[in-house]
């Protein structure tokens, strides 16, 4: 098992460098790679649904005698497995419908094939940086890859090369990497007093000082996802290509954040009530925040931006629940990692196909694209039911766990909770709702140019991803079956 696990680093890493070297021919050499590291990923799976093993390759020799276990390797259990059934089959079709959309016939930004090279190097990177993140032993491996991913955003952010997305780029390099530093202080302080880096060495810390270095864990989640007070850098990124925004929000980089906390909680030792509370509270208020930016927005982009930001508070709040005392929370937020992101990336893909065909991505300047997309229409319209949860599609199933976790602690702060998700979702979904009919619905605007729905990589792109909005969630759901906190 260790060396499927190690292709699926490896893979992507040879992949990039392979891409590096063929530039204007890349994009199928990235493709036929990421179809293959989909491969591995549906062997693995198949060969260890369900178990967990750990397994260490590999030391560093300056350690010898100061750590009790060897340093690299794989880590397989149920949240690694289902965060691979996310970041492996979005990242295949990031690539896919990359290589329409980086075209010169792309009306919003054309892309010239000189470009291939430097793109899929980084994308390819960037995928095998987020399964290295979710297949780490430990923390000190995670934070190798956690700091890659940080890299390949930059770049990818970066990618256009104008001031913009030159200075989205760099704000989102800043602010996430604020965050890293906090989780290099987590690896620092595991080292010095437990001579350790696994992830269940924080229960022989002090309880004091463990409950400090999970708050540390928590800031480097927040930077990392995009939480208040250190969510500005996301809505900035939308300068990205619009195949790297659907990953970056569905699958990479934000999801690593909010994967760190859940896999310290999942780690057997014990959270105080206090710091599960805070996270909870930080969760609820970032959602509502990110909330109030709905209504100001005209760029579609920034518009899902802001709901990205929001769902994953639901992811946080969760886990934070779980953490109070109702494991069902935990596993409400831990499935609506795989939830949300296939129902975002669907939502992404969308705005990316309106852009390629109209040159714009402002709802103001938007009308009536069902007659000439319906193929994007029908996904936006089943992206907005998924994220808004209603059944039987994807986050119906994860708001309910998590609603049922709220309603599992008792006292005050099931009502609220209660409240508080059911406030937010009927709002955010009649916004979404009311923007998909200004956009899809009603008399065509003129003299915007529109195409019929755009090249075959899209509509296979849209269609796989509408059918992942209604299976996803019940393969999460046998994955969540052995999680616990």
């Amino acid at each position: 098992m260790v060396s499927l696990a190690m292709l699926l680093i490896l893979l992507p890493a040879a992949g990039a460098v392979l891409c590096g070297f063929l530039k204007e021919r890349a994009r199928w050499a990235a493709l036929a790679c990421a179809a293959l590291v989909m491969g591995v990923t549906v062997w693995l799976a198949l060969s260890t649904f369900g178990s967990t093993q750990v397994i260490f390759v590999g030391d560093l020799p300056w350690l010898h005698g100061l750590v009790a276990t060897p340093v690299f390797g794989v880590a397989i259990d149920p949240l690694g497995l289902l965060m691979l059934f996310l970041i492996v089959p979005v990242g295949l079709l990031t690539v896919l419908y990359s290589t329409s959309y980086l075209t010169a016939q792309n009306r919003e930004h054309p892309v010239g094939s000189g470009q291939y090279g430097r793109y899929y190097f980084w994308l390819l990177l960037f995928i095998g940086s987020m399964t290295g993140v979710v297949l780490s032993p430990n923390f000190l491996q995670l934070l190798i890859f956690w700091e890659l991913t940080t890299v390949c955003s930059w770049a990818l952010i970066s990618f256009r090369q104008d001031e913009s997305s030159l200075l989205a780029g760099f704000k989102a390099m800043i602010m996430t990497q604020a965050g890293g530093a906090f989780l290099l202080v987590v690896t620092l302080i595991l080292f010095a007093r437990t001579g350790s880096f696994e992830f269940s060495a924080l229960s022989r810390l002090p309880a004091g000082l463990r409950n400090w270095t999970f708050v540390f864990i928590l800031i480097a989640a927040w930077a990392k996802a995009a939480q208040v007070p250190l969510q500005t850098w996301l809505p900035d990124a939308m300068e990205a290509p619009t195949p790297v925004s659907a990953y970056l929000h569905a699958a990479a980089m934000v999801k690593a954040g909010v994967y760190l906390v859940a896999r310290a909680v999942s780690s057997g030792w014990p959270l105080s009530p206090q710091v599960s509370a805070l996270m909870a509270v930080m969760a609820v208020l970032t959602i509502f925040v990110a909330l109030s930016f709905y209504f100001v927005q005209d760029d579609l982009k920034r518009l899902l931006a802001y709901s990205t930001i929001a769902h994953l508070g639901y992811v946080l709040l969760g886990i934070a629940i779980g953490a109070l005392g109702a494991p069902i929370g935990y596993r409400g937020g831990v499935l609506h990692i795989l939830c949300h992101g296939v129902s975002k990336a669907t939502l992404f893909f969308c705005a990316g196909s309106i852009a390629y065909a109209t040159g714009t991505r402002k709802i103001s300047a938007l009308r009536g694209l069902a007659r000439s997309m319906p193929l994007t229409a029908t996904a936006f319209f089943v992206g907005i039911l998924s994220v808004a949860g209603v059944p039987p599609l994807g986050c119906f199933w994860s708001k309910f766990m998590i609603l049922a976790g709220a309603i599992h602690l008792g006292g005050a702060a099931g009502p609220v909770l209660l409240t508080l998700v059911l406030c937010e979702t009927l709002i955010s979904f009649g916004w979404m709702l009311y923007i998909a009919q200004k956009v899809f619905l009603g008399p065509q605007m003129a003299p915007i140019p529109v195409q019929s729905d755009p090249p075959w990589a899209f509509r296979v792109t849209l269609v796989a991803l509408m059918f992942g909005c209604l299976t996803a969630p019940f393969v999460g759901l046998r994955l969540v079956e052995f999680m616990g906190v």
